[in-house]
């Protein structure tokens, strides 16, 4: 969960991006998921959702002053996962 949490932030939101930047910033998250966090995170305050009307129609994420707030936070919390946890590598599963 902490290592997810430096990987979103990857994402970086300061300044507004289109969900397909955000999606290209983070790796081994599917659309599904991130749009389910990024409607969690605006359901709390943390992330406004801005829709430019007119063909097309323009969707883009950006933090909130709550959100920016946040941001050292999260940072710790980013370097405490980096300096104390430690992944294992995937392991492929043998072919049977």
């Amino acid at each position: 969960m902490l290592r997810r949490a430096g990987r979103e932030r990857a994402a970086d939101l300061s300044e507004p991006r289109r969900f397909n930047e955000l999606l290209a910033g983070i790796t081994g998250v599917s659309d599904r998921i991130l749009s389910e966090r990024l409607r969690e995170l605006e359901s709390i305050g943390i992330v406004r959702r801005n829709v430019a009307t007119g063909p097309p129609v323009r969707v883009s994420y950006e933090l909130t002053c709550s959100g920016h707030e946040l941001e050292p936070v999260v940072a710790a919390l980013e370097a405490w996962a980096e300096k104390w946890i430690t992944l294992e590598p995937a392991t492929e599963k043998a072919a049977s």
